[in-house]
């Protein structure tokens, strides 16, 4: 089997930094000079760890340097090299020229790490050779925006189904909806997703993610009960750092403070200190405060970590702790699931694990849920 690899390596940069993506050259150099690190290469490596094991079965193939060949042979393999990218920082052109040169080598499925800029700029490169419908491709999670049905729901999803995959597991197929978000607006708190296309990726909802479903009118009834429940339940004295989403903006909405609906904003005592805080600010404040985060769940997926929230990073998270976790969703938010657990892909596959097992979700006033994290 001739598997193709390809990494963006700025992917993911601006998520920890509050940048709310990494799509253009500004943003990349504003998201550096916040002291961001790219985190494409080691998530990338997690997802290939396991098929980099059949090497004698696999043969891989991937862009040099940073984006692909460094990691593959970190993992002991030495992968044929379609494409030497040029020196500096790579670009959309970039990943379009790699896709094209790994199809000119034969591969017969496509493993790219990115968000979903990378996936249109992938499918871009795939629709213009029209092999867009044909050539199975498995996106690993490393942006910041991730939409797009033809990722895995982790970097450690990703490998569990290349290694079934490398040991000749029959997997299905099917269209997976490209879907990407305006950066711009979105930094406005404006979500505008668009629909680009279809990537053929494997058929399985236990491994790959579903396209993120939205809330609909009736739901804003249960968003202000939810509210409700947790200002009543607010502790003096207790940092409360309210996640993004409209479930987490009607907190806001109750506490009377402006909101940050793709961001993350810090409250103290029903104040609001801080606004958009990035990772750095956050451990600052935890610092100073016992802290505790309330965070909702993307409808449809699942996540309730690493999905547009990367300012909750591992460190964070392992400062603040499980227990002070308040996740809060409307039953139809759960029911969108449809059985499907609720995830965590902090990168961290360590905080990952521990994290898994039952939480118990705010879905009314004074109304818990008990459902499962995997």
């Amino acid at each position: 089997m001739k598997i193709g690899v390809l990494i963006n390596p700025l992917a993911g940069i601006g998520g920890s930094v509050a940048l709310k993506g990494s799509d253009g050259e500004a943003i990349v150099e504003q998201a550096l000079a916040r002291g961001a690190k790219p985190l494409a290469q080691q998530r990338a490596a997690v997802a290939l760890s396991k098929i980099a094991r059949h090497a004698d079965t696999v043969r891989f193939i991937s862009a040099g340097g940073d984006m692909g060949e460094n990691v593959l042979r970190e993992l002991g393999v030495q992968p044929q090299v379609a494409y030497q990218p040029p020196a500096g920082r790579t670009t959309a052109k970039d990943t379009e020229a790699v896709v094209c040169a790994l199809c000119d080598a034969g591969i017969e499925l496509l493993v790219f790490a990115g968000g979903d800029g990378t996936a249109r700029d992938v499918l871009n490169a795939l629709r213009e050779r029209q092999q867009d419908e044909s050539l199975p491709v498995v996106g690993i999670p490393a942006g910041c925006k991730i939409h797009s049905a033809a990722y895995a729901v982790s970097p450690q999803h990703a490998a569990d189904l290349l290694d079934s995959l490398a040991r000749a597991t029959p997997l299905a197929l099917k269209p997976a909806q490209v879907m990407d978000l305006d950066e711009e607006l979105f930094r406005q708190g404006v979500v505008k997703a668009s629909h680009y296309g279809y990537l053929l990726a494997p058929e399985d909802s236990s491994h790959m993610q579903v396209i993120k479903q939205g809330g609909i009118d009736y739901e804003s009834t249960a968003r202000q009960d939810i509210a409700a429940g947790v200002v009543a339940n607010m502790e003096d004295d207790v940092l409360y750092l309210i996640g993004s989403g409209s479930t987490t903006a009607a907190v806001m909405e109750e506490l009377q403070l402006d909101n940050t609906l793709l961001g993350v904003d810090a409250v103290l005592n029903h104040e609001l200190i801080a606004s958009d805080v990035d990772e750095q600010t956050i451990l600052q404040l935890c610092e100073q405060y016992p802290a505790k985060i309330v965070v909702t769940l993307i409808g449809g997926q699942g996540h309730i970590f690493g999905r547009g929230n990367q300012q909750f990073s591992a460190k964070v998270l392992r400062k603040v702790g499980r227990d002070n976790v308040l996740v809060i969703a409307s039953n139809a938010k759960l029911r969108s699931l449809e059985g499907r657990p609720l995830r965590i892909d902090s990168g961290d596959e360590a905080l990952d694990s521990e994290w898994r097992g039952a939480v118990q979700v705010i879905t009314s006033y004074e109304q818990k849920t008990l459902y499962p994290i995997a």
